[in-house]
């Protein structure tokens, strides 16, 4: 009779493991098929990014609830397994523990999204998956100057969420407030050289600046901030060498090292053109006189040769 029972125990175990594996399999091949029927119908990278994930995630939902109705008898004694042994798998496993609750973190906390500008743990890049365990970057900076990216693709932990700050460049204001300097000789025409910067920065930052106004005020209302001007500023200063206009403009956090080059040669155009009123400024080292030299020749020392 026990033989009969532990048979028939066996036989139920391995009919449950193999509608459960059917299940699995069947559900798999129709996620497939229905990730392929929809691509038709999102043409935009991001928009199927974010409908591919969504349907994995159905299909995590769906596969967890078929195996629980599927293996629903057993679930007590599963719990009581789950519960004595709760304590080492949170121990072993406090990384995966952490990396999902961060995963959580960022989505319903709106921490980052695929496309943005971060920097996560000391890596700075754009956002291209929000993975389960860990987030993917396509790094930018490192040895390749103005942001811009070096190849590498960065996985890192989502709970670094936990533990180090988040930076994000383009979430509520998707801009900067970036500075260059330009050196002009003394005795220039200072009031026309501001006036010059100036007009140059109006004429390549404008646009932004006016964007940059819009996204600053919804800010002021969602933050205790101050109500911070989005125009350029041109200012002042004076060292040893020459004076130093120092130019503060906004920008589209992508665009900082094209904009640079905009205003650069805009700048030095505007420069070149009137001589007479401005001049750039560089390093000059002038000798004004040499030490004496006192040479004493002694007429007794003979050739040893």
């Amino acid at each position: 009779m026990n033989e009969l029972y532990e048979n028939l125990m066996s036989n139920a175990t391995i009919y449950k493991f193999v509608v459960a594996l059917v299940g699995v399999i069947i559900i798999t091949f129709f996620i497939t098929g229905l990730k392929k029927s929809v691509q038709r119908y999102v043409k935009d990278d991001n928009n199927w990014y974010k409908t591919r994930k969504t349907m994995n995630i159905f299909g995590y939902i769906l596969g967890g609830i078929f195996l629980a109705i599927v293996y629903s008898d057993m679930l007590g004694g599963i719990t009581v397994v789950l519960g004595v042994a709760s304590a080492g798998i949170a121990f072993s496993l406090r990384e995966v523990i952490a990396s999902i609750a961060g995963w959580l973190t960022i989505l319903v906390g709106g921490m980052f999204k695929t496309g943005d500008r971060v920097q996560l743990g000391g890596v700075t890049g754009d956002v291209i998956d929000i993975g389960v365990l860990r987030t993917t970057v396509m790094e930018a900076g490192q040895w390749v100057n103005g942001d811009l990216y070096n190849g590498r693709i960065v996985k890192i932990a989502n709970s670094f969420v936990y533990t180090q700050p988040v930076y994000n460049y383009s979430t509520d204001f998707p801009f900067l407030w970036d500075e260059l300097t330009i050196p002009v000789k003394f005795g220039s025409d200072y009031s026309y050289a501001r006036e010059l910067i100036n007009q140059v920065a109006q004429e390549k930052t404008g646009k932004y600046s006016k964007l940059a106004e819009g996204y600053w005020e919804s800010m002021t209302r969602k933050f205790v901030i101050e109500d911070a001007t989005t125009e350029p500023l041109v200012t002042l200063a004076v060292n040893d060498n020459w004076v130093e206009f120092t130019l503060r403009y906004v920008v589209e956090y992508k665009k900082r090292r094209v904009m640079k080059d905009e205003l650069f040669t805009g700048i030095l155009t505007e420069i070149e053109q009137n001589p007479e009123k401005v001049q750039l400024a560089s390093a000059t080292f002038e000798v004004v006189s040499t030490p004496p030299m006192d040479v004493h020749v002694d007429s007794q020392l003979k050739d040893p040769l």
